[in-house]
């Protein structure tokens, strides 16, 4: 692919201004910021289901106008210092995917199984701040949502790709764009001025070995992806199971006892959404 084109794309991408969700959460979230008697905490749960929506709200947290850029990883940290006000603009201006778009339906599940496996890893681990493994988990896969939104006659031919070819989605990404959803978040992830260890999870969770900054969150980020494939929970754009950089278990010192005792723990919160 030419240098040309390639930035042509990144244009676009970065260009992005409405990112549309599913009618499901966003009904709630609405329901909840209308209601007087919603806490922050119950609009925070409910935000954190949805990739979208959470992306909006860490942009707009991170954004210069609020002096915090760079530093706010956390939805509830993020939705007391915006306001409901606020909130309420975001959520006016997020749209609904049209019915017809099943695939992203899977893609919102794969996403939340990815944030619930996320932080059952980070927990296990006895890692700092659990919920900002969760945010990375949930938000690993918000450049296809992009792709799909500013680069949409790139969606059929990868999809054809994954079919005919039986592709891995990253690897159809990679033949069609000349980059894939992990290159995507790294550029949002600047453009969107989000903290260097969110940035490290959503960058680098194909490739956690090559994490420099902040190797732990691209790890636990990997395998959670790869225990929610295992589990078959929503769909990435292909039926495959992600493979598994062995290096990583020993990096995290991940024992195969503490693997399954998370594995067993997530069978339980994976229910409601299998």
């Amino acid at each position: 692919m030419s240098k040309n084109l390639q930035t042509k794309q990144k244009g676009q991408i970065l260009a992005v201004k409405d990112l549309p969700t599913l009618p499901g959460v966003l009904h709630k979230v609405t329901a909840l910021v209308s209601d007087p008697d919603s806490s922050i905490d119950q609009i925070s749960k409910a935000i954190s289901k949805d990739q979208v929506l959470s992306a909006k709200v860490l942009k707009m947290v991170n954004s210069p106008i609020y002096g915090f850029p760079g530093r706010i990883g956390s939805i509830q940290h993020a939705l007391v210092l915006l306001g409901f006000n606020v909130i309420k603009g975001i959520i006016i201006s997020t749209s609904v995917f049209d019915v017809m778009n099943e695939n992203m339906k899977g893609l919102w599940e794969h996403s939340l199984g990815c944030a619930l496996a996320s932080a059952a890893i980070a927990r296990a681990l006895e890692c700092k701040d659990p919920e900002e493994y969760a945010v990375a988990g949930l938000l690993h896969d918000i450049g296809k949502v992009v792709a799909v939104v500013q680069l949409p006659e790139s969606r059929a031919a990868i999809d054809a790709l994954v079919k005919d070819k039986d592709l891995a989605y990253r690897q159809a990404e990679n033949e069609v764009l000349g980059f894939a959803h992990d290159r995507i978040n790294m550029w949002l992830s600047n453009h969107w001025n989000l903290p260097a260890n969110l940035k490290e999870g959503l960058a680098y969770h194909h490739r956690p070995m090559s994490a420099t900054l902040y190797p732990k969150i691209a790890q636990v980020v990997h395998v959670g992806n790869f225990l929610t494939r295992v589990f078959e929970v929503g769909n990435g754009g292909d039926d495959q199971v992600s493979p598994l950089d062995e290096g990583v278990l020993e990096a995290l010192d991940l024992s195969p006892q503490l693997l399954h005792k998370v594995m067993a723990e997530l069978e339980h919160e994976l229910v409601d959404l299998l």
